[in-house]
Order: structure tokens, then C-alpha cells, then sequence
């Protein structure tokens, strides 16, 4: 082999091996951050959805809006647009397969959460001892905890809300 061709395959392996980092800092940054901050969108839509119901609850105020819940819907994560009816069972949460709506999330433990109607026909979100907790909106909830129309139920990347 002359001198040219081993610098040119020199210089091809220095190119793979600088390719292969850049791919594993991306996977890092994706990891660390969240897949919204590779499109504009993603982040956008994540941040602008809860803003009213984050406002309603922070305020104390009731809900935007009255009326009975009828189903449960993951609002963002990678099970967006999944919605469950509400027919007064309990619906569990987590990555064991046995769950009501089983969430593929580094951040959600087998048996996560659960969410319940009270004898009062209102909804309870539990938190059954997840190593990430369980956050109604933006705050952690430490024990049974009644669930708004339209606010966030957050576990890792995923939100539910209580819709009509």
C-alpha cells in the first residue's frame, strides 16, 4: 500500500469515529433533555397545552371547565392521543404489562400510580410508591389526591388529563 492510501483510510476512520460521537452526544442530550429540544415543535406544544391548567391551579380557582369526567387521556408522551373511558373502576398506571394503560417510560415504575373514582364519584390519582413520583400539574402528590377536568396527571414524559 502506497502512503496515500493509508492516510485517506486514516482519515476515513477519524471521520466514522467523529460521526459515532456526535450520534452518542445526541442520544445523551435526547436522554438528559427530553426529545422536544430536537424540534421546535416538540417543545412548543409540551410547554403551551398545560399553561391554563397550570394557571387554574396554581390560583385555587376550580377547573375551566364543569361537568363529569368521561374518559382519561394521555395529553403528551409516546402514548399521545390514547384515551381510556371512565366507566368507575381503577385505571393503573406503570410499565407492568398487566396496567390499565401501560407507559413505555424510563421514568415510570412498573406499578406507578392509580387513579380511582372516590365515593363521592370524584377522581383520586395515588402515587403507589414510585421511585420519580407522581405530579398533579406541576407539584409532586404525596398521597391520594383529587384529579381536576383538564389538569395534567405528569409521570416522567407522560401527561393525562381528565377530559369530558
Amino acid at each position: 500500500m502506497t502512503g496515500l492510501t493509508i492516510t485517506v483510510m486514516k482519515l476515513g476512520l477519524l471521520a466514522i469515529l467523529w460521526v459515532f460521537v456526535l450520534l452518542a452526544l445526541g442520544v445523551v442530550r435526547t436522554d438528559v433533555f427530553g426529545a422536544g429540544t430536537r424540534s421546535g415543535r416538540g417543545r412548543s406544544a409540551a410547554k403551551a397545552a398545560p399553561a391554563p391548567p397550570a394557571q387554574s391551579a396554581a390560583s385555587g380557582a376550580r377547573p375551566r371547565r364543569g361537568g363529569v369526567p368521561t374518559r382519561l387521556e394521555v395529553v403528551s408522551g409516546s402514548l399521545a392521543g390514547t384515551s381510556v373511558p371512565l366507566t368507575g373502576v381503577q385505571i393503573t398506571l406503570g410499565r407492568a404489562h398487566d396496567s390499565t394503560i401501560v407507559l413505555d417510560d424510563d421514568f415510570a415504575s412498573s406499578r406507578h400510580a392509580r387513579i380511582y373514582p372516590d365515593a363521592s364519584g370524584q377522581w383520586i390519582v395515588e402515587d403507589l410508591g414510585s421511585t420519580n413520583g407522581t405530579y398533579l400539574d406541576r407539584t409532586k402528590i404525596n398521597g391520594p389526591t383529587p384529579v381536576p377536568l383538564g389538569v395534567p396527571v405528569r409521570i416522567g414524559k407522560t401527561a393525562l388529563e381528565l377530559k369530558k
